[in-house]
């Protein structure tokens, strides 16, 4: 059975219209996206996204970044989805993430952002994908 992962393209790559090309990136890895839908994310939701960053300072800026414009949410599926997903995003800080990786290749610096403007948000487990999917899609 093949594994699912959550994949989003977060406001700052929506609003610079690099959904279609990460799309792209996604399917020709041979990953497979299943559902995919352009919604505004809620406070609710942003919470139960991040939550495991709760008690962080950070925290309240991401959930109002999520909650700053539109996002693109997807159902990937396919053998080892999360890790390929991982290695096409690279690594969270866009800082130190290669060329040729999502977060590398659409670095986006905006030096008065309280939160890491990084373009995608993709589940770095099977267990976080199953529980973030519930979040966006049942």
């Amino acid at each position: 059975m093949p594994e699912k992962t959550f994949v989003m393209v977060k406001p700052d790559g929506m609003q610079r219209g690099l959904a279609p090309a990460i799309i792209s990136r996604i399917l020709a890895s041979g990953l497979k996206v299943i559902e995919e839908k352009d919604i505004y994310v809620t406070r609710e939701q942003a919470e139960r996204l991040y939550s495991e960053h709760k008690d962080q300072k950070y925290f309240g800026p991401l959930v109002e970044y999520l909650m700053s414009g539109q996002v693109k949410v997807m159902r990937v599926e396919g053998d080892n989805a999360v890790s390929i997903m991982r290695s096409l995003m690279g690594p969270t800080n866009p800082k130190e993430a290669l060329s040729g990786t999502i977060r590398g290749d659409y670095k986006f610096d905006d030096p008065g952002s309280k939160v890491i403007k990084n373009t995608v948000h993709g589940s770095d487990s099977v267990q976080s994908a199953q529980r973030e999917l519930t979040i966006f899609f049942e």
